[in-house]
């Protein structure tokens, strides 16, 4: 039997900061550009896109599980536990369980489609088809380095002003540059974690981008993102005062700069997979504290 802490492992809660950011992030910059939003609003549509994100995070990452394991990626990594390749669960169980996943998030899509537009469901197809076809399918793009693309795509610009977008049903170039900076920082949650299985996704064939920069190169360019994440915020102050305070969090990056910088064991950037998403919680809360305040 797979237990429910098996589970838990398995849907990779580092990286759920990934799903909740965006979401706190698109709220604020809804009610920051629309001042006549009613609480009840806000905090059911603000809800249903939450579990949307969050159950679109734990179906990718349990697909990934899957489809890793049935492929043999995982067969000989170092880090947090796979479910499948640990034997821990069969892969029948995992692909079942990222479906389930991904049928919550339908399930919530819909009831924000209803109260919103149809052209929603176009939206959450897509999303959908993306996390699966990341590592799954014929012809998986995360095994071709367009795995940052995906998540810049579906975890930044689509997450937050989708939020912004069901919630105050409109957005404008506020939620434009919020949907960058949160797509940069789950980015570099992916580059860090990518940048601790090079060696054993080159031996299986897994060219993610990381592989093929090499780890002093992806040391660059996750150095190079929080760079990017603060011209972001630089960006959206000018529209609003108030997301300068975004910058403050960024201070929180710069022990998990040092960690990834100076990484020389696994162990390293496990600590320093952490230490990210707690980046990106932390930028996100002072960024959306600084929208909803002024």
């Amino acid at each position: 039997m797979t237990s429910a802490a098996d589970w838990w492992l398995g849907a990779r809660p580092r990286t759920l900061p990934a799903a909740f950011v965006p979401v706190l992030v698109g709220t604020s910059t809804a009610v920051n550009e629309s001042a006549d939003l009613g609480a009840s609003q806000v905090i059911v549509r603000a809800t249903l896109s939450l579990v949307v994100s969050l159950a679109l995070q734990v179906g990718v990452n349990y697909a990934n599980d899957y489809s890793d394991g049935k492929r043999g990626t995982d067969d000989q990594r170092e880090g947090p536990i796979r479910l499948v390749a640990s034997g821990r669960a069969s892969p029948e169980a995992v692909r079942n369980a990222s479906f389930y996943a991904f049928g919550v998030a339908c399930v919530a899509g819909l009831a924000l489609a209803a109260m919103t537009t149809w052209w929603l469901v176009a939206v959450g197809i897509a999303c959908v088809a993306s996390a699966w076809m990341y590592t799954g399918g014929p012809r998986p793009y995360g095994y071709a380095g367009y795995g940052e693309l995906f998540v810049f795509v579906f975890f930044g610009l689509v997450a937050t002003m989708g939020t912004s977008y069901v919630i105050a049903e409109s957005f404008g170039n506020l939620s434009f540059n919020s949907g960058v900076m949160t797509g940069l920082l789950a980015v570099a949650l992916l580059v860090v974690n990518n940048i601790r299985d090079i060696e054993g996704d080159a031996r299986s064939g897994k060219r993610t981008l990381a592989v093929r920069l090499g780890s002093e190169r992806s040391k660059r360019l996750y150095v190079s993102l929080f760079g990017l994440v603060a011209a972001t915020i630089v960006a959206a102050s000018f529209q609003d005062a108030g997301a300068a305070l975004g910058l403050v969090g960024l201070l929180s990056a710069l022990p998990a700069i040092a960690t990834v910088r100076h990484a020389t064991t696994t162990s390293d950037l496990v600590r320093a997979l952490g230490m990210t998403a707690r980046v990106q919680v932390v930028v996100g809360l002072l960024y959306a504290a600084g929208l909803i305040l002024t």
